[in-house]
């Protein structure tokens, strides 16, 4: 979001920002924000409403900010869900796509991360007023750099071929033992190889993870548009992924990533290709159309559409 805020600000569009802190505050801080949105309202006196987010903060929005065109984003599990563990977890998910279909309803405009995501919308959202636009990537920050500089400001062995996960190994939607088993399968061959989980680390640090690394992999059940892929990319770093959210369109024609079957042993070959292969991909140039500038005049555009009248 701070990416997507910095890319309109450099496009010329004022944005003031209202954070929920749902982590501190808890989920009822969504049955409390109204308050919070009027007095926003009245001291920016906004032209549009942008929610980043579905779930209850985007029906919350949607029902009580009706004094400017709204638009919401969905990213990925606001519109599929989640399958997580437990059953009260599974009911929230639930409850929280539902929402964000009355959003999607209410809103004067809908953008989603990736085409495959435009297909779970109800029926019911007119699809005029929906948007693909996926999140920019700062280029200025996610470029490509000495691998072998990056791996020895992180500690990283130097001649260990050096995997990258990006997700909490808790999560199960990200499937992390497929690709935990897919580097033992490797290691069970001989290869030195190692798996590092990109959790918890701070965003200024993440592009040397990122550099560092001779591969990025992807096993998740479901994604919208996954930012780290994009990253990766961005560094020059093969990807190797199931076929998941917009992965790939992103990964097409790109010599050097591939798409694997969600099977340890596909997975085990596809990275192997990728060691044997050793060398970074070409595809900068390509990343320029996700930039976060490029991507905020789609939104600035969107926004010009929205304030002209209802779309059509």
């Amino acid at each position: 979001m701070e990416q997507q805020v910095k890319g309109l600000l450099s496009v010329g569009v004022d944005v003031e920002v209202l954070y929920f802190d749902r982590k501190r505050e808890g989920p009822f801080v969504y049955y409390r924000m109204t308050r919070r949105i009027d007095e926003a309202m009245a001291r920016f006196k906004p032209q549009l409403t942008h929610v980043m987010y579905g779930g209850v903060m985007a029906d919350k929005v949607t029902a009580h900010a009706r004094s400017t065109p709204v638009v919401v984003t969905f990213h990925g599990s606001d519109l599929l869900g989640e399958n997580l563990s437990g059953m009260a977890r599974k009911l929230l998910s639930h409850y929280g796509v539902r929402c964000s279909w009355r959003a999607a309803r209410r809103a004067a405009g809908v953008v989603v991360v990736a085409p495959h995501m435009e297909r779970t919308l109800p029926e019911y959202v007119d699809r005029r007023k929906v948007r693909v636009i996926p999140c920019g990537i700062d280029l200025e920050r996610f470029k490509p750099m000495d691998p072998a500089k990056c791996r020895r400001k992180l500690g990283w062995a130097p001649e260990t071929f050096h995997v990258l996960f990006p997700a909490n190994s808790g999560d199960p939607v990200k499937r992390p033992w497929l690709a935990q088993a897919a580097i033992q399968g490797m290691k069970e061959q001989g290869a030195a190889v190692e798996l590092h989980l990109l959790s918890g680390v701070p965003y200024c640090d993440v592009p040397f993870w990122i550099n560092a690394s001779d591969a990025l992999i992807l096993t998740s059940l479901h994604e919208g548009s996954p930012t780290v892929v994009k990253e990766a990319l961005a560094c020059g770093v093969p990807v190797v992924s199931v076929e998941v959210g917009d992965v790939a369109e992103r990964i097409s024609g790109i010599e050097g990533c591939h798409l694997a079957r969600p099977e340890p042993g596909d997975l085990a070959l596809k990275l192997r290709e990728v060691r044997k292969r050793n060398r970074r991909i070409e595809c900068q140039k390509a990343m320029q159309a996700l930039s976060i500038g490029s991507v905020a005049e789609k939104l600035k555009d969107f926004y010009g559409e929205l304030l002209r009248g209802p779309v059509a």
